[in-house]
C-alpha cells in the first residue's frame, strides 16, 4: 500500500469528522425493512400466531409469506421447533434479552439440517429466529471447554495488549478468518487497532486508526445493545419483511436485537471496497460503554454456525471484564498516586500562612499530581505563574472566560479551539480550571503544552464512493494515510477532574478555616479596641479638670504674687503653664480620637465648597490665613457626616498653613477630581501646600496616632491630626494617604464615595449625641461655632 501524509488541526479534522457523522446519523438502520436471507424471522403474538415473516421463508419452508400470515407458528416450524420457541418466549424477563431455545432439525424445511432457535422481545414485540446450526447437540456443553482455556490463559496476562492479542488469536482460530482485528474508541469515537491476527494475503491494519465517521454513533449504539453481529455475504439481497409494517404497531418493526438483522447499503459498499465480502463483529464493553469491537473479515463469503459465533460473543465478554477490571486496577493506582502528591501539597498548604506562596513555592507538586506543564494562581488580584503558561494577559483573559462558565472544573485539551482568550497562545493547548470563588474571581489553572500526534489512517477518511450520493457514500481507499494533528494536548483523564475538584473541596476548607481565625481574631481586636477607646474616653475626660484646675491656679498665682517670686521661679511657672495648657490640648485631641471610633455617622448631602470656605474663614488663625495664597477650585459635593468631614478639613489645612508659614508667599491649593483604576465612583480631594514638606521614607508613620516627623521647637502640635483625618476617612469608606519631598512641599488625598455606604450596624444618632461628639472632635475650636448652633437647635426640637 502507498503511504501518503497530511497535516491537519484540530478544527479541520473535527469539522470533518462531524459532517461525515451528522450524514449517517440520519439513517435508521435499526429498521432496515428486511434481513439477512441465511435464516428465517418471524413475529408472532402471546399465543404464536404469525404477526411478520421475513420474505425469504419459502425457500427454506416452501410455503408462501403471505400463507403464514395469521398461521400457527407450528404449521410452519413443527412441533418441536414451535415447542422450543414457545419455552423461551416465556422465559423473555425483559426487552432485548435473547435466549437460545435449542438447536432441531425441522421437518419439511431444506436443506434438512440442524437449525438453532432463538427468541427475542423488543418494543413490546415477539420475535423468533431461524438459522443454520451444526448439530442438535448442547451448544453451551461444547462451549464449556473452550471458554474455560480461554480464561485460564487470559487470567495470566498482564496488559490490555497482550489481551486483545490473545483474543484476537483465539477468535480468528475459532472462526477461520482471515483478518481478526481488536480495535479500541477513543474520545471522539475513532477506533485504532491494538492487536491483529492476519493470514496471508490479506492487508495488516496493525496500528492504525478507523476514523468515527466509519462506524456512526447510531451504529456504536446497536454495538452496546446487541453484543455480535455477522454479515456472510456482503453481496447478498435483503430479504424483506411481509408485511413492511408491523400489524401491531403500523410502523417498521424495530430489528436492533435481531441476529438476522439486515445491515446499511453503505456498510456493504464499504466492506467490498475494502475487498471484505464476510464480516463478524463483537463488542467490549467497559461500563456499559463501548470500548472497541473485535472485527473479523473474509475475502469470501463465510457462514460461522451459530454455536462458534456464541462461543466467539462469550470470549468478547470475558475479554471485556478482563479489560474493565485492569483498567479499574490501573486508575486506581494512577488516583492514589495523585491523592499521595495533592496530600504532600495540601500538608505544605495547610503549614504555611499564606497558601498562596506554599502552592507556587512546590511547584513540583503543583505540577506533578495533574501532570501539567504549568499552572497560574489568581488570588485576592494578583497572579502568579510557575512553568510554561500564556502570558498575564492571555491568563486574564481567560479568567474572564471562565466567569462565564458554570461549572467549578472547566477542562480542555484543545485550549486554542475551545477558548477564544487563548486562540493565538503557542505556548499551551490545554488547560485545567478550578474556581476557588467566582465571586473573588479566585482560580488555580493547569496548563498543558502541545503534544503534535503522528496517527496513521486505514485510508484517507476524506474519500467517497463515486457514483453513491454525497449525503451516504463509504470511503474508497484504504491505502495508509498519516495525519500529523496540531494544537492538541494530552487528554485531561476523569481521574485528574476528580482529584482537582479534590483540590478545590481542600482549598476551600483551607481559605473558610483562615477566614473564621481571622473572624475570631477581628472579633478578639474589636473587643480589645473598644475597651481602649473606652478607656481612653474616661482617661482623656478625667484629666480635662485637673489640668485646666492647673492652668488656672498657675494665672491666678501669678497675678498675685508674681511679683513677689524671683525670676527664676516666674520661668519655673511659665513652663507649668505651658506645659499644662499642652496636656491640656493632647488630652483634647485624645478625647476626640477616641470619640470618633465610638460615635455613630450621621451622613447627608455635604457642600464641601461652602465648607473649604468655612473652615478657611473660622478655623483658620486669621493673621496666619492673611498671609496666605489661597487657590480653591470648584469642589463638587459628596454624600458624608458634615461634621466629621468639617474636623478632617481642619485638621488638614492647619497643617498646610503651619508646615508653609516659612514660605514667601505660603501657597495652598484645593481641588477636586475623578477617582480612577480602584477609586472608581470616588471623588479624591487634594491640599497641595509649598511648605517644607517631609521624607517619603516615613510615609508610614504619617498617619499614626502621636507620630510627628518635624521637631516641636519648629512646629507644635499633638500629633493626633492626621490620625483623626485617617479614621475620619475610612470611616466614609474612603482612603487618605500623603505625597511629599523635604523642603519641596506636601499633598494630601482624601478619597470620598460619591454615595456613603453605611458601616454595618450604623447608628443614627440625635444632634445631642452629634453636639457632644463636635465638641470632643473640635477641641473648643470657635470655628466650629456655625455647626454647634445648627445642631443646638436641632436638639433642643429633638427634646420637644
Amino acid at each position: 500500500m502507498m503511504d501518503k501524509t497530511f497535516t491537519t488541526d484540530i478544527t479541520d479534522r473535527d469539522s470533518l469528522d462531524a459532517s461525515a457523522s451528522a450524514e449517517c446519523a440520519r439513517e435508521p438502520i435499526h429498521i432496515p425493512g428486511g434481513i439477512q436471507p441465511h435464516g428465517v424471522l418471524f413475529s408472532v403474538d402471546a399465543h404464536c400466531h404469525i404477526l411478520q415473516v421475513s420474505g425469504n421463508v419459502a425457500q427454506f419452508a416452501r410455503v408462501d409469506a403471505q400463507a403464514c400470515l395469521g398461521r400457527a407458528l407450528v404449521d410452519v416450524l413443527g412441533q418441536q421447533a414451535t415447542e422450543r420457541a414457545n419455552a423461551g418466549l416465556k422465559q423473555l424477563a425483559r426487552d432485548g434479552a435473547t435466549i437460545h431455545a435449542g438447536n432441531v432439525i425441522i421437518d419439511g424445511w431444506t436443506p434438512a439440517t440442524p437449525a438453532a432457535i432463538i427468541v427475542h422481545r423488543h418494543d413490546g414485540l415477539l420475535f423468533v429466529e431461524v438459522e443454520p446450526a451444526q448439530d442438535t447437540a448442547d451448544v453451551f456443553s461444547t462451549m464449556y471447554p473452550l471458554v474455560r482455556s480461554f480464561v485460564s490463559e487470559v487470567q495470566t496476562m498482564h496488559t490490555v495488549q497482550q489481551l486483545c492479542q490473545f483474543a484476537a488469536t483465539e477468535i480468528a482460530r475459532i472462526t477461520g478468518f482471515g483478518r481478526t482485528l481488536v480495535y479500541q474508541f477513543d474520545d471522539e469515537g475513532h477506533g485504532n487497532v491494538l492487536a491483529e491476527a492476519v493470514e496471508a494475503g490479506y492487508p495488516s491494519y496493525l496500528n492504525q486508526h478507523f476514523p468515527a465517521s466509519d462506524i456512526p454513533a447510531q451504529a456504536r449504539e446497536l454495538y452496546r445493545k446487541n453484543r455480535i453481529r455477522l454479515i456472510s455475504n456482503a453481496d447478498y439481497q435483503a430479504a424483506p419483511l411481509v408485511p413492511a409494517l408491523h400489524p401491531a404497531t403500523g410502523r417498521p418493526t424495530d430489528l436492533t436485537y435481531a441476529s438476522l438483522r439486515s445491515v446499511s447499503p453503505v456498510h456493504l459498499q464499504y466492506m467490498r471496497n475494502m475487498g471484505t465480502l464476510a464480516s463478524m463483529s463483537m463488542s467490549i464493553l467497559v461500563n456499559d460503554k463501548l470500548w472497541g469491537l473485535i472485527s473479523c473479515h473474509h475475502a469470501t463469503p463465510r457462514l460461522p454456525p451459530f454455536e462458534v459465533r456464541t462461543a466467539c460473543e462469550h470470549v468478547a465478554q470475558i475479554v471485556s471484564l478482563q479489560i474493565e477490571a485492569r483498567e479499574t486496577q490501573d486508575e486506581a493506582h494512577y488516583r492514589l498516586e495523585l491523592r499521595r502528591m495533592l496530600s504532600k501539597l495540601l500538608s505544605s498548604m495547610a503549614n504555611t500562612d499564606s497558601f498562596v506562596e506554599a502552592l507556587v513555592g512546590d511547584a513540583s507538586d503543583l505540577l506533578g499530581f495533574t501532570r501539567s506543564s504549568g499552572a497560574a494562581v489568581i488570588f485576592e488580584g494578583r497572579t502568579s505563574l510557575v512553568g510554561v503558561t500564556p502570558d498575564e494577559h492571555s491568563v486574564s483573559a481567560l479568567v474572564d472566560w471562565l466567569d462565564e462558565q458554570s461549572e467549578d472544573v472547566v477542562l480542555s485539551d484543545r485550549a486554542s479551539q475551545d477558548c477564544p482568550a487563548l486562540a493565538d497562545s503557542s505556548d499551551v493547548a490545554g488547560f485545567l480550571a478550578v474556581s476557588i470563588s467566582k465571586i473573588y474571581r479566585n482560580y488555580v489553572i493547569w496548563f498543558r503544552r502541545e503534544v503534535v500526534q503522528t496517527i496513521e489512517w486505514a485510508g484517507d477518511p476524506r474519500a467517497k464512493l463515486t457514483g453513491l450520493s454525497t449525503s451516504l457514500s463509504p470511503r474508497v481507499s484504504f491505502e495508509t494515510w498519516t495525519d500529523v494533528v496540531r494544537n492538541r494536548s494530552l487528554p485531561w483523564r476523569p481521574a485528574e477532574r476528580e482529584i482537582a475538584l479534590e483540590f478545590r473541596a481542600a482549598v476551600l476548607g483551607i481559605v473558610l478555616r483562615r477566614a473564621e481565625e481571622i473572624a475570631q481574631l477581628a472579633t478578639e481586636l474589636g473587643r480589645a479596641n473598644h475597651e481602649l477607646e473606652g478607656f481612653s474616653y474616661t482617661v482623656s475626660h478625667d484629666l480635662r479638670a485637673p489640668l485646666r484646675h492647673i492652668v488656672s491656679f498657675a494665672d491666678l498665682l501669678r497675678q498675685i504674687d508674681g511679683d513677689k517670686l524671683s525670676e527664676r521661679g516666674r520661668g519655673y511657672l511659665e513652663r507649668v503653664v505651658t506645659s499644662a495648657r499642652f496636656g491640656g490640648r493632647l488630652v483634647d485631641d485624645l478625647l476626640s480620637f477616641a470619640q470618633l471610633g465610638r460615635a455613630a455617622l450621621r451622613p447627608h448631602k455635604v457642600d464641601m465648597h461652602a465648607l473649604v470656605h468655612a473652615v478657611i474663614q473660622n478655623d483658620i488663625d486669621e493673621q496666619a490665613s492673611a498671609r496666605v495664597h489661597w487657590k480653591v477650585d470648584a469642589l463638587p459635593p459628596v454624600e458624608g457626616d458634615h461634621v466629621f468631614l468639617h474636623v478632617a478639613f481642619a485638621n488638614i489645612l492647619s497643617n498646610a498653613v503651619k508646615f508653609s508659614a516659612t514660605r514667601t508667599p505660603p501657597v495652598i491649593e484645593i481641588a477636586a477630581r475623578e477617582g480612577t483604576g480602584e477609586l472608581i465612583g470616588h471623588l479624591v480631594y487634594v491640599v497641595r501646600d509649598n511648605g517644607v514638606g517631609f521624607d517619603m521614607r516615613y510615609i508610614d508613620k504619617l498617619f499614626g496616632v502621636f507620630q510627628r516627623l518635624h521637631v516641636d521647637e519648629q512646629f507644635g502640635g499633638t500629633g493626633i491630626g492626621l490620625a483623626n483625618v485617617r479614621r475620619i476617612i475610612e470611616r466614609h469608606g474612603g482612603k487618605a494617604w500623603a505625597e511629599g519631598t523635604l523642603d519641596g512641599g506636601a499633598t494630601f488625598y482624601m478619597a470620598l464615595p460619591k454615595q456613603f455606604r453605611p458601616e454595618s450596624g450604623v447608628r443614627r444618632d440625635t444632634a445631642a449625641s452629634a453636639l457632644a461628639r463636635l465638641a470632643a472632635g473640635t477641641g473648643g475650636a470657635g470655628g466650629a461655632a456655625h455647626d454647634i448652633g445648627q445642631l443646638m437647635k436641632r436638639s433642643e426640637q429633638e427634646k420637644k
